[in-house]
């Protein structure tokens, strides 16, 4: 006696779908806190150990990839074997609505965890503000006592005298016109020439090699602040290659599900 094939009622298979996105999110939970032991335990505080800034950013990327990658095929492929059969279908349609199962599943894990980061950010941002609300009713008053800066009471009080008389220690002013040119970018002048009438004066050298001194010194100020600048440069554009190969990478995510999903569906009609 033939058996009559019934169509299935329903093209989408939710509860397979939803059963691959919570795996997918799994995965992805477990991947990203195990890249985040080994990222931790490869950086340090001390100068010289540890990864670069450019570095440790393209090195978290290629994590994230690989995170995308691995949660999309293990979501899809669960998706795919435990969905229904659809009898009476036929194979075109059923490949199909595989693919479409691994597509919806990579979108429906995705959503979770952004709403999950977006849901973690918030939180620390409320916190951040409270600290901020908190640090600026402290500050408050000592900002409303300061109307100047410490470099322009330097400059208020500062000695026509080449011994400093009537001035604040050498270093802290030194320390206050270093702080205002990395504020502006440059050293006035009058500033150099009066560091150079401090040094000749402290140190017993003459005018002209007070002079060199105090070139040399903000020289090398400079090249700090053009190192940072190139730093913070660096560390930008290595960001948003990052983010960019982050957007491929779950471009490539949503296919590999869709191509493990099919597969997976494959595998659950051959085996009734």
């Amino acid at each position: 006696m033939e058996q009559t094939l019934t169509p299935a009622k329903h093209a989408a298979s939710w509860p397979a779908i939803i059963a691959g996105a919570f795996v997918a999110v799994a995965v992805t939970l477990v991947l990203v806190a195990l890249g985040s032991g080994i990222g931790f335990a490869s950086i340090s505080p001390w100068p010289g150990r540890g990864p670069s800034v450019t570095s440790f950013a393209i090195t978290t990327a290629i994590w994230l990839i690989v995170t995308q990658w691995l949660s999309a095929a293990l979501g899809g492929y669960i998706a795919g074997r435990l969905r229904t059969r659809w009898l009476g279908t036929h194979t075109h349609e059923i490949f199909f609505r595989d693919t479409a199962h691994g597509l919806i599943t990579w979108a429906v894990a995705t959503v979770v965890i952004i709403a999950v980061a977006a849901s973690s950010a918030a939180s620390g941002a409320r916190a951040g503000i409270h600290a901020a609300a908190d640090a600026t009713a402290m500050g408050a008053q000592a900002i409303a006592s300061q109307a100047a800066t410490p470099y322009s009471v330097d400059k208020l009080f500062r000695s026509t005298k080449a011994d400093g008389a009537g001035s604040t220690d050498p270093r802290t002013e030194t320390a206050h016109i270093v702080a205002n040119a990395a504020a502006t970018g440059s050293v006035p002048d009058a500033d150099r020439a009066y560091l150079a009438e401090q040094v000749a004066a402290r140190s017993g050298v003459s005018q002209k090699e007070a002079q060199e001194r105090v070139d040399g010194f903000v020289a090398s100020v400079q090249q700090a602040q053009e190192k940072i600048k190139a730093d913070a440069d660096a560390a930008r554009k290595a960001a948003a290659q990052a983010s960019i190969y982050l957007a491929l990478s779950m471009l490539i995510g949503a296919f590999i599900a869709c191509v493990s999903a099919a597969l997976g569906g494959r595998l659950r009609d051959e085996h009734p």
